[in-house]
């Protein structure tokens, strides 16, 4: 019966993160209801196990329809990965605390301002080019990567964001790219909990398959709606990350 809910969960987290990331919401907090005295960072190995499958499908998913920026998003994928890997170690040194506090806080900031900007992602107008666009996808790489490693609620929610606020990209577009990057810093810290002992593969298994099967549905969906849905479904998403991690910062 345990493994049947986390293996539900996980089908709808992969569906919802392939749209606009966010999956985390959904398993993370079912894991840890379904197994209340396991260890965190167990809980979190079998997240980033089965969750990376479903980004890495919708990857592909995508590429196969969107054009994506190669040559800018190669970098930022290796320096994601690093900044994960670097923030995953940096969580057994300093605790990440304080952000449970400021996170509800941005987050807000974010919807606020994405339902202000009414047109915010309507049109795919990258600002940079070359090595330009190279160099500022690196910075988001390398930042919002060394975030999913250290703490990660919100995660794709804030590469999704980024890529349409600071680097000019539509929703779809930034959906697409967001889920490259959130594959390498999955694989960084899944690599990290592995090395600690921190997953239980007979788990990761049966999840992955159904965060796949989630994933091909939710960037099925996607593609076919456009920009437009991704941003209805990403203040969806985010309107429930301010309301969960607002009371588990405030409330409980």
């Amino acid at each position: 019966m345990d493994l049947l809910l986390v293996t539900i969960a996980s089908g709808f987290a992969g569906f919802v993160d392939a749209i606009v990331g966010g999956g985390g919401l959904i398993l993370v907090p079912a894991m840890f209801a379904v197994f209340p005295n396991t260890h965190p960072a167990t809980l979190f190995g079998v997240n980033k196990g089965a969750a990376i499958w479903g980004t890495a499908v919708a990857t592909l998913q995508f590429a196969r329809r969107v054009q994506m920026p190669w040559a800018a998003l190669m970098p930022a994928v290796v320096v994601c990965f690093a900044g994960s890997m670097l923030g995953a170690w940096m969580v057994t040194v300093i605790s990440p605390d304080f952000l449970r506090r400021v996170l509800p806080l941005v987050l807000m900031a974010v919807l606020g301002y994405t339902l202000v900007k009414k047109q915010l992602g309507q049109h795919h107008a990258p600002r940079f080019q070359g090595r330009q666009e190279a160099l500022a996808a690196s910075v988001l790489g390398v930042t919002i990567g060394f975030y999913d490693g250290f703490f990660g609620p919100g995660t794709g929610s804030f590469f999704v964001f980024l890529f349409v606020r600071w680097l000019g990209y539509d929703f779809l577009h930034a959906s697409a790219s967001a889920k490259l990057l959130n594959t390498a810093s999955n694989l960084a810290a899944l690599l990290l909990f592995a090395y600690k002992g921190h997953v239980w593969w007979h788990f990761v298994l049966v999840m992955a398959i159904a965060n796949v099967v989630g994933s091909l549905l939710g960037t099925r969906l996607a593609l076919k709606h456009g920009s437009g849905f991704v941003r209805q479904v990403f203040i969806v998403v985010v309107t429930l990350l301010i309301l969960k991690t607002g009371y588990d910062a405030w409330v409980r």
